[in-house]
Protein backbone atom coordinates (compact mmCIF):
# COMPACT_ATOMS: atom_id res chain seq x y z
CA UNK A 1 0.00 0.00 0.00
CA UNK A 2 1.65 3.59 -0.99
CA UNK A 3 1.60 5.78 2.29
CA UNK A 4 -1.62 7.93 2.57
CA UNK A 5 0.76 11.01 3.42
CA UNK A 6 3.56 10.52 0.83
CA UNK A 7 6.89 11.60 2.18
CA UNK A 8 8.47 13.27 -0.52
CA UNK A 9 7.62 16.41 -1.95
CA UNK A 10 5.66 16.66 -5.69
CA UNK A 11 8.24 17.61 -8.51
CA UNK A 12 7.23 20.36 -10.37
CA UNK A 13 6.20 18.33 -13.49
CA UNK A 14 4.06 15.79 -11.01
CA UNK A 15 1.33 17.11 -13.31
CA UNK A 16 2.94 16.10 -16.66
CA UNK A 17 4.37 12.89 -15.06
CA UNK A 18 0.51 11.04 -14.17
CA UNK A 19 -1.17 12.61 -16.90
CA UNK A 20 0.68 10.40 -19.68
CA UNK A 21 -2.13 8.06 -21.78
CA UNK A 22 -1.62 4.65 -20.50
CA UNK A 23 -0.73 1.87 -23.20
CA UNK A 24 -2.63 -1.25 -23.36
CA UNK A 25 0.37 -4.30 -22.08
CA UNK A 26 -1.32 -7.31 -23.98
CA UNK A 27 -3.66 -6.17 -27.15
CA UNK A 28 -5.51 -9.43 -27.71
CA UNK A 29 -6.95 -7.89 -31.10
CA UNK A 30 -4.53 -10.68 -32.78
CA UNK A 31 -6.25 -13.28 -31.05
CA UNK A 32 -9.19 -15.49 -33.34
CA UNK A 33 -12.37 -14.65 -31.50
CA UNK A 34 -14.32 -17.39 -30.19
CA UNK A 35 -17.06 -17.92 -32.71
CA UNK A 36 -19.93 -17.78 -30.20
CA UNK A 37 -22.82 -18.05 -32.68
CA UNK A 38 -21.48 -21.49 -33.76
CA UNK A 39 -21.00 -22.49 -30.15
CA UNK A 40 -24.08 -21.44 -28.78
CA UNK A 41 -25.84 -23.63 -31.67
CA UNK A 42 -24.02 -26.33 -30.56
CA UNK A 43 -26.04 -26.17 -27.12
CA UNK A 44 -29.23 -27.35 -29.82
CA UNK A 45 -30.00 -30.43 -28.28
CA UNK A 46 -27.07 -30.46 -26.25
CA UNK A 47 -26.67 -33.98 -23.85
CA UNK A 48 -25.92 -34.09 -19.73
CA UNK A 49 -23.42 -36.51 -19.22
CA UNK A 50 -22.96 -35.39 -15.66
CA UNK A 51 -23.83 -33.39 -12.57
CA UNK A 52 -22.57 -32.67 -9.31
CA UNK A 53 -23.37 -31.20 -6.82
CA UNK A 54 -20.75 -28.95 -4.39
CA UNK A 55 -21.53 -28.98 -0.66
CA UNK A 56 -21.41 -25.52 1.07
CA UNK A 57 -17.89 -25.08 2.27
CA UNK A 58 -16.60 -28.29 0.40
CA UNK A 59 -15.24 -28.65 -3.46
CA UNK A 60 -15.76 -31.18 -5.58
CA UNK A 61 -13.43 -32.82 -8.98
CA UNK A 62 -15.44 -32.79 -12.75
CA UNK A 63 -14.39 -33.97 -16.08
CA UNK A 64 -14.81 -32.05 -19.27
CA UNK A 65 -14.08 -33.68 -22.45
CA UNK A 66 -12.68 -31.30 -25.04
CA UNK A 67 -15.69 -29.55 -26.94
CA UNK A 68 -18.15 -30.40 -24.34
CA UNK A 69 -19.67 -27.40 -21.96
CA UNK A 70 -19.70 -27.17 -18.42
CA UNK A 71 -22.01 -24.91 -16.27
CA UNK A 72 -21.97 -23.50 -12.92
CA UNK A 73 -25.00 -22.57 -11.11
CA UNK A 74 -26.47 -21.35 -8.18
CA UNK A 75 -29.05 -23.15 -6.79
CA UNK A 76 -30.33 -22.57 -3.36
CA UNK A 77 -28.94 -19.03 -2.10
CA UNK A 78 -25.85 -16.29 -2.84
CA UNK A 79 -23.24 -18.32 -3.23
CA UNK A 80 -19.43 -17.50 -4.86
CA UNK A 81 -17.09 -20.52 -5.37
CA UNK A 82 -13.22 -20.98 -6.23
CA UNK A 83 -12.61 -22.56 -9.78
CA UNK A 84 -9.80 -24.32 -10.87
CA UNK A 85 -8.66 -26.09 -14.11
CA UNK A 86 -6.42 -28.56 -14.87
CA UNK A 87 -5.46 -30.60 -18.60
CA UNK A 88 -6.51 -33.97 -18.34
CA UNK A 89 -3.69 -35.47 -19.21
CA UNK A 90 -1.21 -33.33 -17.29
CA UNK A 91 -1.42 -32.03 -13.67
CA UNK A 92 1.25 -29.53 -14.97
CA UNK A 93 -0.60 -27.58 -17.38
CA UNK A 94 -3.10 -25.45 -15.49
CA UNK A 95 -5.26 -22.43 -15.17
CA UNK A 96 -2.73 -18.93 -15.29
CA UNK A 97 -4.70 -16.69 -13.49
CA UNK A 98 -2.06 -13.87 -13.58
CA UNK A 99 -2.04 -14.22 -17.69
CA UNK A 100 -6.01 -14.49 -17.81
CA UNK A 101 -5.93 -11.15 -15.84
CA UNK A 102 -3.22 -9.13 -18.16
CA UNK A 103 -5.50 -10.30 -21.31
CA UNK A 104 -8.73 -10.29 -20.94
CA UNK A 105 -9.03 -7.61 -17.55
CA UNK A 106 -9.41 -8.06 -13.73
CA UNK A 107 -13.34 -9.46 -14.14
CA UNK A 108 -14.17 -12.50 -16.84
CA UNK A 109 -17.39 -12.31 -18.37
CA UNK A 110 -18.90 -13.85 -22.16
CA UNK A 111 -16.10 -14.33 -25.13
CA UNK A 112 -13.43 -14.31 -22.32
CA UNK A 113 -10.86 -17.27 -22.28
CA UNK A 114 -9.11 -19.12 -19.40
CA UNK A 115 -5.18 -19.58 -20.33
CA UNK A 116 -2.83 -22.39 -19.30
CA UNK A 117 0.60 -21.49 -17.81
CA UNK A 118 4.23 -21.30 -19.35
CA UNK A 119 5.38 -23.10 -21.26
CA UNK A 120 1.73 -24.20 -22.34
CA UNK A 121 0.10 -20.87 -22.71
CA UNK A 122 -3.07 -22.06 -24.74
CA UNK A 123 -7.01 -21.54 -24.06
CA UNK A 124 -8.32 -24.57 -21.60
CA UNK A 125 -12.08 -22.23 -21.90
CA UNK A 126 -14.20 -20.07 -23.30
CA UNK A 127 -16.86 -18.40 -21.25
CA UNK A 128 -20.03 -18.63 -23.68
CA UNK A 129 -22.82 -17.73 -21.79
CA UNK A 130 -22.73 -15.46 -18.06
CA UNK A 131 -26.39 -15.04 -16.40
CA UNK A 132 -24.80 -12.20 -14.13
CA UNK A 133 -23.26 -9.82 -17.42
CA UNK A 134 -25.89 -7.72 -16.72
CA UNK A 135 -23.73 -6.00 -13.67
CA UNK A 136 -20.96 -4.75 -15.11
CA UNK A 137 -19.08 -2.20 -13.08
CA UNK A 138 -20.73 -0.84 -9.92
CA UNK A 139 -19.67 2.53 -7.92
CA UNK A 140 -17.13 1.28 -6.13
CA UNK A 141 -15.30 -0.38 -9.02
CA UNK A 142 -16.59 -3.75 -8.52
CA UNK A 143 -17.53 -6.71 -10.88
CA UNK A 144 -17.72 -10.48 -10.90
CA UNK A 145 -16.29 -13.39 -11.50
CA UNK A 146 -12.66 -12.17 -10.94
CA UNK A 147 -9.29 -12.97 -11.61
CA UNK A 148 -7.43 -10.96 -8.92
CA UNK A 149 -8.03 -12.93 -5.80
CA UNK A 150 -5.71 -15.82 -5.00
CA UNK A 151 -8.47 -18.09 -3.32
CA UNK A 152 -8.71 -17.82 0.68
CA UNK A 153 -6.30 -19.81 2.10
CA UNK A 154 -5.21 -21.21 5.78
CA UNK A 155 -2.07 -19.96 6.06
CA UNK A 156 -3.69 -15.92 5.20
CA UNK A 157 -5.61 -17.18 7.82
CA UNK A 158 -3.65 -18.12 10.73
CA UNK A 159 -1.02 -14.63 9.82
CA UNK A 160 -3.93 -12.37 10.17
CA UNK A 161 -5.93 -14.12 12.45
CA UNK A 162 -2.94 -14.35 15.15
CA UNK A 163 -2.66 -18.17 15.18
CA UNK A 164 -6.44 -19.42 14.02
CA UNK A 165 -6.73 -23.15 12.54
CA UNK A 166 -9.69 -22.76 9.70
CA UNK A 167 -9.53 -26.21 7.48
CA UNK A 168 -12.30 -25.07 5.21
CA UNK A 169 -10.66 -22.47 3.14
CA UNK A 170 -10.88 -22.74 -0.75
CA UNK A 171 -7.46 -23.43 -1.16
CA UNK A 172 -8.19 -26.84 1.92
CA UNK A 173 -11.29 -27.38 -0.39
CA UNK A 174 -9.78 -27.63 -3.29
CA UNK A 175 -6.57 -29.74 -2.02
CA UNK A 176 -8.73 -32.18 -0.43
CA UNK A 177 -11.09 -32.68 -3.75
CA UNK A 178 -7.97 -33.04 -5.77
CA UNK A 179 -6.29 -35.38 -3.53
CA UNK A 180 -9.65 -37.72 -3.44
CA UNK A 181 -10.02 -37.61 -7.55
CA UNK A 182 -6.07 -38.34 -8.17
CA UNK A 183 -5.01 -40.67 -5.07
CA UNK A 184 -2.20 -38.34 -4.78
CA UNK A 185 -1.18 -37.42 -0.64
CA UNK A 186 -2.54 -34.24 0.35
CA UNK A 187 0.85 -32.72 1.10
CA UNK A 188 1.22 -33.08 -2.84
CA UNK A 189 -2.09 -32.66 -4.09
CA UNK A 190 -1.66 -29.10 -2.37
CA UNK A 191 1.08 -28.72 -4.77
CA UNK A 192 -1.28 -28.14 -7.95
CA UNK A 193 -3.87 -26.24 -6.25
CA UNK A 194 -3.44 -22.60 -7.87
CA UNK A 195 -4.91 -19.13 -8.01
CA UNK A 196 -8.63 -19.50 -9.28
CA UNK A 197 -11.52 -17.96 -11.26
CA UNK A 198 -14.02 -16.70 -8.25
CA UNK A 199 -17.08 -17.33 -9.49
CA UNK A 200 -19.66 -15.01 -8.92
CA UNK A 201 -17.74 -13.24 -6.40
CA UNK A 202 -17.97 -9.47 -6.42
CA UNK A 203 -14.77 -7.40 -6.00
CA UNK A 204 -12.25 -4.83 -6.82
CA UNK A 205 -9.65 -2.45 -5.83
CA UNK A 206 -10.63 0.40 -3.76
CA UNK A 207 -9.84 3.45 -5.51
CA UNK A 208 -8.10 5.52 -2.22
CA UNK A 209 -5.76 2.88 -0.94
CA UNK A 210 -5.50 -0.19 -3.81
CA UNK A 211 -6.83 -2.93 -2.00
CA UNK A 212 -8.39 -5.77 -2.74
CA UNK A 213 -12.25 -5.43 -1.19
CA UNK A 214 -15.35 -7.75 -1.63
CA UNK A 215 -18.83 -6.86 -1.47
CA UNK A 216 -22.63 -9.25 -1.47
CA UNK A 217 -22.27 -10.88 -4.98
CA UNK A 218 -25.55 -10.12 -6.86
CA UNK A 219 -25.88 -14.15 -7.58
CA UNK A 220 -29.11 -15.76 -6.87
CA UNK A 221 -30.26 -19.28 -7.65
CA UNK A 222 -30.58 -19.79 -11.21
CA UNK A 223 -27.72 -17.64 -12.14
CA UNK A 224 -24.80 -19.20 -13.53
CA UNK A 225 -22.01 -19.18 -16.05
CA UNK A 226 -21.30 -21.33 -18.65
CA UNK A 227 -17.69 -22.55 -19.95
CA UNK A 228 -16.72 -24.18 -23.50
CA UNK A 229 -13.88 -26.82 -23.14
CA UNK A 230 -10.59 -26.25 -25.25
CA UNK A 231 -8.81 -29.19 -24.33
CA UNK A 232 -9.80 -32.13 -22.09
CA UNK A 233 -10.52 -30.77 -18.75
CA UNK A 234 -10.40 -31.80 -14.80
CA UNK A 235 -11.67 -29.23 -12.61
CA UNK A 236 -12.37 -28.49 -9.15
CA UNK A 237 -14.77 -26.03 -7.80
CA UNK A 238 -15.11 -25.05 -4.41
CA UNK A 239 -18.37 -23.41 -2.51
CA UNK A 240 -16.50 -20.58 -0.60
CA UNK A 241 -17.14 -20.76 3.41
CA UNK A 242 -17.99 -16.70 2.80
CA UNK A 243 -21.47 -17.49 1.52
CA UNK A 244 -21.82 -14.33 -1.02
CA UNK A 245 -18.89 -13.13 0.86
CA UNK A 246 -20.50 -10.18 2.46
CA UNK A 247 -18.72 -9.94 5.31
CA UNK A 248 -16.15 -12.61 5.68
CA UNK A 249 -14.50 -15.30 3.47
CA UNK A 250 -13.05 -18.14 6.11
CA UNK A 251 -16.41 -18.76 8.28
CA UNK A 252 -18.49 -21.21 9.91
CA UNK A 253 -20.77 -18.46 10.51
CA UNK A 254 -22.19 -17.03 7.45
CA UNK A 255 -24.81 -18.47 5.22
CA UNK A 256 -23.57 -20.89 2.85
CA UNK A 257 -25.31 -23.09 -0.03
CA UNK A 258 -24.10 -25.72 -2.67
CA UNK A 259 -23.20 -24.97 -6.61
CA UNK A 260 -24.01 -27.35 -9.34
CA UNK A 261 -21.62 -27.93 -12.11
CA UNK A 262 -23.22 -29.72 -14.89
CA UNK A 263 -21.14 -31.37 -17.94
CA UNK A 264 -22.98 -31.21 -21.22
CA UNK A 265 -22.29 -33.28 -24.62
CA UNK A 266 -22.87 -30.46 -27.83
CA UNK A 267 -26.00 -31.60 -29.84
CA UNK A 268 -23.48 -31.77 -32.48
CA UNK A 269 -20.53 -34.01 -33.12
CA UNK A 270 -18.07 -30.87 -33.36
CA UNK A 271 -19.24 -27.26 -33.40
CA UNK A 272 -18.91 -25.58 -36.94
CA UNK A 273 -14.92 -24.50 -36.91
CA UNK A 274 -13.62 -25.77 -33.97
CA UNK A 275 -10.89 -28.08 -33.25
CA UNK A 276 -8.92 -28.27 -30.08
CA UNK A 277 -6.70 -25.63 -29.20
CA UNK A 278 -3.39 -26.34 -30.63
CA UNK A 279 0.26 -26.01 -27.94
CA UNK A 280 1.93 -23.13 -28.29
CA UNK A 281 4.25 -22.41 -30.82
CA UNK A 282 7.20 -20.67 -29.02
CA UNK A 283 10.46 -22.28 -29.92
CA UNK A 284 11.85 -23.43 -26.92
CA UNK A 285 15.50 -24.76 -27.81
CA UNK A 286 17.11 -21.54 -27.57
CA UNK A 287 15.94 -21.10 -24.13
CA UNK A 288 13.16 -19.98 -21.92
Amino acid sequence: MKPVVPEHVRPADAARRKAVAPVICYPVDGLPAPDLPALRAARAGWTRLAEVLVPAREARCFDVPAGHFFRITCVDGPQVGDLNLWSAVDLGERFFSGKTRALHGTHLSTGDRMWSNLPHLRAMATITDDSLDWYGWDDHGGSVHDVIGTRCDPYTHNLLSHGGQYHHCCHSNLTRALADRTGLPLHQAELHVHDVLNVFMCTGFTRDTGQYFMKASPVRPGDYLEFFAEIDLLGALSACPGGDCSSEHSSDAVACYPLRVEVFAPGVPRPAGWAPWPANGYDRSHGA
